[in-house]
């Protein structure tokens, strides 16, 4: 009698282990649990307890992400975007002209000229009270203001080109052959003469010049100021102070582009004038 319930113990014993085993092998996979860390090689390995001494532990099941809004389009791309929409609706009103092709076009077309026209009188408003803004300020474009400007510009300009040989020389380079010097050099000794110029006048074939009979003849001045070249006519500063040689203008030029040149080039810095 203690025999056989000894042995029944011990089969009982064996089946509570060997159930949680096969429960283990029926409902679950190797590939909804991980092997932990550390897990001992006989109770973990060889006995295959499994997750009942926490052997193995379940994987974490994967989330969805949570959806992320788009990014915003920026100014550059809605614009773009604008312009592709009203290209299309022109297409599609020019290939198939029924008239609601034809009235979606026209009235995106009068959004965008509205959008375009508060643009334009938002500007206007905003020069209007930002003078830093304004360039006609600084260059008129009304007749009565671009007159006044006018008559500054050349009281300055007069007032410059008649200190000028106080700093600069002017040099022109003619040839007698060349036709072109025939008709420029009478427009160069006018507004020599009218605002006291001095010239100094090079000729580069040794001809002499009716206008400016106190010529001399190149022997090399040209190539030490510079001046690269033999086109004739030329017109040339050399500004004393800087040793600094500065063309004027090759070719014929009147005498208000003379002028207008000679003031840019000695009185005002670049860019400041437009």
């Amino acid at each position: 009698m203690a025999g056989r319930m000894m042995a029944a113990l011990a089969a009982l014993w064996i089946s509570s282990f060997a159930a949680p085993a096969l429960a283990q092998d029926e409902h679950t996979s190797g590939a909804d649990f991980e092997r932990g860390e550390g897990n001992d090689d006989f109770y973990c390995g060889e006995r295959r307890l499994g997750q009942w001494f926490y052997c193995s532990k379940p994987k974490p099941r994967l989330q969805n992400a949570p959806d992320t809004p788009p990014p915003e389009r920026s100014a550059v791309e809605r614009l773009a975007a604008v312009t592709r929409e009203l290209d299309e609706l022109k297409a599609r009103a020019i290939l198939d002209p029924s008239e609601e092709n034809v009235i979606a076009y026209v009235r995106f077309q009068r959004e965008q000229l509205d959008r375009a026209s508060t643009f334009s009188d938002t500007w206007q408003r905003a020069l209007w009270q930002k003078p830093e803004l304004d360039y006609t300020l600084q260059r008129p474009v009304s007749s009565v203001g671009k007159r006044a400007w006018l008559d500054n510009r050349r009281a300055d300009r007069d007032g410059v080109l008649a200190n000028l040989s106080q700093r600069y020389g002017l040099f022109y380079f003619y040839a007698q052959s060349c036709g072109a010097c025939d008709i420029f050099s009478p427009i160069l000794r006018s507004v020599a003469d009218s605002h006291h110029i001095t010239v100094m006048a090079v000729s580069m074939d040794g001809g002499p010049s009716r206008e400016f009979p106190g010529y001399v003849v190149d022997a090399g001045q040209r190539a030490r100021m510079g001046v690269g070249g033999n086109e004739t006519p030329a017109l040339v500063l050399f500004d004393t102070l800087t040793k600094r040689t500065i063309p004027v203008g090759y070719g014929i030029l009147s005498a208000e582009e003379i002028m207008d040149r000679i003031f840019a080039l000695t009185n005002t810095k670049v860019g400041s004038d437009y």
